[in-house]
Parts: C-alpha cells; structure tokens; sequence
C-alpha cells in the first residue's frame, strides 16, 4: 500500500486522500481474523490466505482484460491452489514442482484456445499472475508448517504492516523529497520511516515469539522494509502500463485485495530464507 504525501482534505476526513477510519477498520478486522485463525486452526489460516490471494488473482485477471490480455483465471487459480497445498503438506519441492507444472498446464492451455495471434502476450501474462501473487504467497504455507510457523507469521505479517503505518507516518509528517516517478507520492522520508518502524517491530518479535537475537529480527525487519516498497512499486509499474488507477475497491480505505498482498508477497520469500536459516 503506498504512503501518501500530505495534501488536502478528502471526504473521509484524511489528509492524505484516503479514508483513514475505512482503512482502520478494515485494518483491524483483517487482524482478527488472523491472529483468530493462525493460532487455532493453521489450515484454516492458509484457507484464508488462498480465498485472499485468489481474489488478487481476480483483480489481475480483470485487469489484464482492460487491455485485451487473456489471463484464464481457472487453471492459475487451479494452479495456486496446488502450489499452496503442496508448499505445506510437501514442502519447498513440492511448491517448485507444482509451479513448474502448472506453468505448463498455462502454455498448453493458451495454445488451444485463441490461436497464435497474441500468444506470447497472453502466455507470459498467465506465467506472470501464476508468479505473482500466487506462487509467491505459497511460501507463507512454508513459515506456517514449522513447529513454531504461527509466531513466523505473525512476525512477517507484522513486519510488512509496519512498513506500511511507518510509511505512512512518516510521509505525512515529513515527506518532501520523492522517492520515484513510478509512485509519485513515495517519499525518501516515507522509505525512512518504513525502515525505522520495520526494524523495531522485527527485532521486538524476534526476540519475543522466536527467541532470537535482536540483530536478526532487526535485519528481517529492514529487509522487509525495502521489499515492501519493491512490491508497491512493482504493482504501480502494472498499473501504469495497463492505464487503470486501481485494481479493486473491496477493501475500503485499501483497495483491492492486491493493494495488500503487493508488498507482502515480495517480502514473503526474503524472510522466510531469513528465518529459515536463523531458526
């Protein structure tokens, strides 16, 4: 979710044109429904971040369609489902195994069903939803399957949404110098405030829910911090290539449910190598 410079007043009463009450509440329901749900059933956890990741696919799909580009939404949910299952119940094989099939299941698919014009366009964007955000969200069945996988993902979600609040904060308070023209309204005070606000989150639950030394959740949490924004950038530079300004509205004062996952899903992998080799 990107940080906002300040401006003017919008309608729901933030200065920074989103509605902050909206955004809050849903914020806070979101929460519940995870920390209700990772530390009493993990599979209903991991039902839960399939239904989400496969409302992003949607939003993709759609997308995509603005600009003539078939994405066929079944068999890359099909193929998300697979991957998610056999990421927890398999393992890291499992999950290359089925990203690999199911990738090939997507050329297969393509090339009998609108002929060669627009092959590769449309094969490469089917390939590139199957990647992200579907495949790349597997990996939180990874953090999740381990005996302690509840507090890892508690403290990947945490961290990730602390890149967001400290961004936030810190853009509104002190954002003057732009970041990049790919998101306008990113500053380098933003980014500081990501980094700041990561790195505490990080190293207090690192050391609190994992046991761990303070510079390890500390590192995990600045990492976070970067891949976070890398993730908002890289669904701003989809946007911008297909014209549209968002890619759902189901989540007042968010967006669409890939204006979550976009920093989640690039920072997902990274922390969990991370804490792979820590824990």
């Amino acid at each position: 979710m990107e940080e906002r410079t300040a401006g003017t007043s919008s309608s729901g009463g933030s200065r920074t044109g989103r509605n902050l009450p909206a955004a809050i509440a849903v914020g806070v329901v979101l929460g519940a429904l995870v920390i209700g749900t990772v530390y009493t059933i993990k599979e209903l956890f991991l039902l839960v971040v399939a239904g989400a990741v496969g409302v992003g696919v949607l939003e993709l799909v759609k997308a995509f369609a603005t600009r003539d580009i078939k994405v066929p939404a079944a068999p890359v949910l099909a193929g998300m489902v697979a991957m998610h299952a056999g990421a927890y119940w398999g393992g890291p094989v499992w999950l290359l195994a089925t990203f690999a099939l199911s990738a090939l299941v997507l050329l297969i698919w393509r090339m009998f069903s609108d002929g060669t014009d627009g092959y590769v366009r449309d094969a490469s964007a089917s390939v590139l939803t199957l990647l992200y955000p579907a495949m790349l969200a597997a990996f939180v069945a990874l953090l999740l399957k381990e005996s302690d996988g509840d507090h890892r993902v508690v403290i990947f979600i945490a961290v990730t949404v602390a890149s967001d609040i400290g961004g936030y904060i810190a853009g509104v308070l002190f954002g003057k110098h732009q970041l990049t023209v790919i998101s306008p309204k990113k500053t380098w005070e933003g980014l500081a405030g990501s980094i700041v606000a990561c790195t505490a989150v990080g190293a207090w639950l690192v050391t609190w829910l994992l046991g761990g030394d303070i510079w390890q959740g500390a590192l995990i949490g600045a990492l976070a911090a970067v891949l976070a924004t890398v993730g908002d950038l890289i669904e701003s530079m989809i946007k911008r290539d297909l014209g549209i300004k968002d890619l759902g509205t189901i989540l007042p004062g968010h967006g669409g449910l890939m204006d979550r996952l976009d920093s989640l899903v690039t920072t997902l992998v990274p922390v969990w190598a991370l804490m792979t080799i820590f824990f």
